[in-house]
């Protein structure tokens, strides 16, 4: 009879605290504390010092933190040994190795780190070790190749690295081997495999392996399961696979594998998951497939495959997923395709060169959930069964040939979140069903041929974020139901023949950023309330009948950046005088209309203007004149428009003073009376100042010394040898002769100093600096302290801040060549092919590196807010130097805006328009933007605005992006080779991590400054002429 009990299985509702009473079952063997969420502190020291009998000891699915103790060698009969799922932290003691007994060891899923102990070699019994989800940082110890009993060895998840220690051939009776989610490198030794003949399951993916797979890898017969995908596995696929008989699941995606598909892996009979995707492979489908009767899902997206699809994939019954899209496949979908598969989910054709009708039994089991068939050849008419596919979630039919009526061709799908039937040539009209489909957020019909009206019932659609149904057919007005839309922030009803007036209910569509009515027949006047979307970025509503003045409500949309287009209608009255506070507008097109009067002079205060179009009105008197786009217009921005003047557009008279003869007399005495008045105020103030110099000739002098030297605020860099009052004197205190440029911020000047030194004085837009709230000003100055301080050799110097005079003046250093968007598109006739690939290359990096300083090396950290083409200058070298940051807001997470600029269109994240917070993570978009520009020549929003409806999480649900990187470089230059290909290729990737939507995803520039500077970039996963967009999104993962 033992006095203490030796075996303790305690439920987790009665403990809340380690039980002190075990401390006394000395003969305790077995002890089960498991799932006891409440146990939240350390294992007790008396465990290890009371319980050395132990043999079973399983805490895990608690709460247990800290480190390991060191004294559990003192529980040396332990056989089983169970911790997983706590929060235990700390490395792994090198005393678990003095276990003698231990068989199975669990640790997985806690906080441990640094390296896993080399005394675990000396487990001899040894047969199960799971270390998964740790952050363990070491290589694998060549010790563990003692462990010769293992048949269970999980290492997963962890941050392990180096190649696989030659020992793990010992391991002769492993049977399930996981070593994924790591960073090991290197090849994969065939030893390995001439010893592991027992392995059931070997899991390598997501590593850096390299080299070929081993043609060895065919003596694994008893495998069911080889993952080796995202890797760096080059060369063809092994024929030997096909020895593997009983192989259930192979995944071999993400490597840089080429050749055919072996005729061996088709006599797979077991095989039920073959994942291919995202290699080089090229052959054909060969027919054999057909006898893989097992296949559940068969995915090859992303590949250079070709030719015709056999016929024998309709035979496979047991199909749920099917995927070749983006190859090189032609002819047609077999027509039993689908018929013999009932339980087909996901189907996925695109980006190839198919052609024929869709199979009309593609669906047959109504199980459909994603049909892709976009960007191929297609034609006929829809696969009726469709219409019965409930469970459908996403359809892309666009950019093919398909016909017939869509009128009765879709049912009720409360699922479906996409569908696009873009550019194909449907007929017939939208049907009310749509509007059930409740979860739908993007629906594209655009340019096909339907007709009728827009039924009132896609007002129901709460979740829509995109409508487009321009480029077709369709009459009548625009339902009212289309207001509640809440969340639509894209509307395209343009190219139809829609009539009557635009319904005010739009103004309710709050987060409408994109609308356009362009190109209809809507009458009556623009409605005022359009003023309520206050977050619209481009307003299209040209060529219709719109009459009545422009409402000055819409120069309240201080957000709109792109385009306000009202060109081609009836519209009478004059300019609004406001449009001025339109500060960020890019194109602005009043053509083809009625106006009047004068071009607002206060439009020249525009200084985002790239385009301005008011020909063909009924303007008069001059043309406002000043920097950006009003210092040399096109003369055809103003043709049509007789009363028009001006010096600054060749085509247009001077202006002159009218005096005509009739009213000579008035003018006469308008000009004389003020002029008495005015000699008469100027003797009177001549005898005054008279007897006051006399009086006191020291005290005027004194206040004409302290007006020129009327410095309310003066801030300067220590080493800086010139002042301020040098500067004045240099641009005869500001003289518009000086004036280089107008920006968002304010005036640029250029003084050229007498020792030669150039600067670039910035005049900010606040005269009225008393409405400035003086802490506002005390927190300026401190910052403007902080960015004098700032050194490097990509960001431009600020040499100092003065306010003076009611104006806040900054000083730059002058950089000669001007800004990057001059240079790329050839602006001032500077050709933006001067800018070839190196120099894209090194221009990149300097920017990564100079944002990078400002958010990891300054304390505090600095964000810009407006990374833009316009805000990188040029040296003569094309070293790029980032500029305009003395504006930033320094990067502290618990102060607020003292300014709502937040930077230009185009180049803002997108959590801005719901946060209103700006935060590093947006300049990392900024400059993801940017790097994309440089390398496409163009500005990648239309590229973005795809991508940003793309599901990357599986390859069934990719959105499958049409274009080819080759054919978004810019097409001025020759596309890259050698080393320039592998950095271009890079930088596009780093570059679309860093514009992904969600802000924590984007990595560091640090990270992405160390990245791109690296000595050598990881090779082309396909040649450059095949990677598609998506090769380089998948690759996002890895950064």
């Amino acid at each position: 009879m033992v006095p203490f009990p030796i075996s303790s299985a305690i439920s987790k509702s009665l403990v809340s605290e380690f039980p002190h009473f075990i401390s006394d079952c000395r003969n305790l063997m077995f002890l089960d504390l498991s799932q006891n969420q409440e146990l939240t502190s350390q294992i007790p020291e008396w465990v290890f010092s009371n319980l050395g009998k132990l043999e079973n000891l399983n805490l895990t699915n608690c709460q247990f933190k800290g480190p390991m103790s060191s004294n559990i060698s003192k529980l040396s009969n332990l056989i089983n040994l169970n911790l997983a799922n706590n929060s235990f932290s700390g490395t792994i003691p090198e005393d678990i190795g003095f276990l003698p007994k231990l068989e199975r060891l669990e640790l997985f899923n806690n906080s441990f780190q640094g390296k896993i102990p080399s005394s675990i070699g000396q487990l001899k019994e040894l047969s199960y070790l799971d270390l998964r989800q740790n952050f363990l940082n070491s290589t694998i110890p060549h010790e563990l190749g003692s462990c010769t009993n293992l048949t269970y060895l999980a290492l997963a998840k962890n941050q392990l690295s180096g190649e696989l220690p030659p020992s793990l051939s010992n391991l002769k009776n492993i049977v399930e081997l996981g070593l994924s989610d790591n960073l090991f490198s290197g090849t994969i030794s065939p030893n390995f495999f001439s010893n592991w003949t027992q392995l059931n399951s070997l899991q390598l993916q997501i590593n850096n392996f390299t080299g070929e797979i081993p043609p060895e890898i065919g003596l694994l017969e008893n495998l069911t399961l080889l993952y080796l995908y995202n890797n760096n596995l080059s060369g063809p696929i092994p024929h030997q696979i096909g020895n593997m008989k009983g192989l259930t699941e192979l995944q071999l995606s993400g490597n840089h594998l080429s050749g055919p598909i072996p005729l061996s892996l088709y006599s797979l009979t077991n095989l039920e998951h073959m994942l291919l995707f995202y290699n080089n492979l090229n052959g054909t489908i060969r027919p054999e497939i057909g006898n893989m009767t097992s296949l559940v899902s068969f995915d090859v997206n992303t590949n250079e495959l070709s030719g015709e699809l056999p016929d024998t994939i309709s035979s496979l019954s047991n199909l749920v997923g099917f995927s070749v899209f983006t190859n090189n496949f032609n002819g047609t979908i077999p027509r039993d395709f689908g018929k013999n598969s009932p339980g087909l989910l996901t189907a996925s054709f695109s980006n190839n060169s198919v052609s024929g009708e869709l199979p009309p039994e593609l669906c047959s089991g109504y199980a459909l959930e994603v049909l892709l068939v976009n960007n191929n050849s297609f034609t006929g008419a829809l696969p009726e069964c469709l219409r019965n596919c409930s469970g459908l979630r996403r359809a892309r039919l666009d950019k093919n040939k398909l016909t017939g009526n869509i009128t009765d061709a879709f049912g009720v799908y409360p699922s479906l979140e996409y569908v696009s039937l873009s550019e194909n040539q449907f007929v017939g009209e939208i049907s009310a069903r749509w509007g059930e489909c409740h979860n739908l957020t993007n629906l594209q019909m655009d340019g096909n041929k339907i007709s009728g009206h827009i039924p009132p019932e896609l007002g129901k659609l709460l979740q829509l974020r995109r409508l487009t149904l321009d480029s077709n057919d369709l009459s009548g007005e625009i339902p009212s139901e289309l207001g509640n839309l809440g969340w639509l922030f894209h509307l395209n009803l343009s190219h139809n023949h829609l009539s009557g007036e635009i319904p005010h209910s739009i103004s309710k569509l709050t987060a409408l950023e994109w609308l356009d009515l362009s190109a209809n027949k809507f009458s009556n006047s623009i409605p005022k309330v359009l003023e309520n979307c206050k977050k619209l970025l481009s307003l299209n509503l040209s060529h219709n009948n719109l009459s009545g003045e422009i409402p000055s409500e819409l120069g309240n949309l201080v957000s709109m950046q792109a385009m306000l287009d009202l060109s081609s209608n009836s519209l009478s009255g004059q300019i609004p005088s406001n449009f001025f506070k339109l500060r960020a507008l890019e194109v602005l097109n009043l053509s083809n209309n009625h106006l009047s009067g004068l071009i607002p002079p206060s439009l020249s205060e525009m200084s985002s203007l790239q385009s301005v179009d008011f020909s063909h009105n009924n303007f008069s008197g001059p043309i406002p004149s000043g920097e950006g786009f009003f210092k040399h217009p096109p003369a055809n921005a103003f043709i049509g428009n007789s009363g028009l003047c001006g010096t600054n557009v060749s085509s247009l008279a001077p202006c002159t003073v009218s005096s005509p003869k009739k009213s000579s007399t008035k003018i006469l005495i308008a000009v004389l009376v003020p002029v008495c008045v005015l000699l008469a105020v100027l003797v009177f103030v001549t005898v005054i100042c008279k007897i006051s110099m006399n009086r006191k000739p020291d005290i005027l002098q004194d206040e004409k010394t302290k007006r020129l030297e009327d410095l309310e605020t003066i801030i300067w860099e220590k080493e800086t040898k010139f002042t301020f009052m040098d500067i004045v004197n240099a641009t005869q205190d500001f003289h518009d002769k000086y004036c280089i440029g107008k920006g968002s911020f304010g005036v640029v000047y250029k003084a050229v100093l007498s020792s030669g030194l150039a600067v670039a004085v910035k005049r900010l837009n606040m005269e009225d600096s008393a409405d400035i709230q003086e802490i506002n000003r005390l927190s300026f100055q401190n910052e403007i302290r902080t960015l004098t301080d700032v050194r490097h050799r990509n960001i431009i110097k600020l040499f100092g801040f003065c306010s003076r005079g009611g104006f806040m003046h900054l000083v730059y250093e002058y950089v000669e060549r001007g800004s990057l968007r001059k240079v790329l598109y050839g602006l001032d006739n500077v050709q933006g092919l001067y800018l070839d690939w190196e120099k894209r290359i090194r221009i990149v990096q300097g920017l990564a590196h100079a944002l990078a300083y400002l958010h990891h090396d300054c304390s505090p950290p600095i964000v810009h807010r407006d990374v833009s083409l316009n805000n990188i200058l040029l040296e003569s070298d094309f070293e790029p130097r980032l500029s305009d940051f003395g504006v930033a807001r320094l990067l502290r997470p618990d102060s607020s805006n003292w300014t709502n600029i937040a930077g230009s269109y185009g180049y803002m994240a997108p959590e801005l328009a719901q946060t209103m917070r700006v935060t590093d993570k947006c300049d990392v978009y900024g400059f993801g933007v940017v790097a994309l520009e440089i390398m496409m020549g163009k500005h990648p929003g239309e590229m973005l605005q795809s991508l940003s409806s793309v599901s990357l999480k599986t390859s069934a649900d990719d959105d499958n992006v049409e274009l080819l990187l080759k054919d978004v470089l810019d097409q001025r230059l020759s596309a890259p080779v050698g080393l320039f290909a592998k950095a271009v290729v890079f930088s596009f990737t780093v570059a679309l991590a860093c514009t992904r939507t969600i802000p924590e995803s984007r990595p560091t520039m640090r990270f992405v400054a160390q990245h791109l500077s690296a000595r050598t970039h990881p090779d082309l996963p396909h040649p450059l002429s095949t990677i598609s967009i998506q090769n380089l999104t998948f690759s996002l993962s890895e950064l």
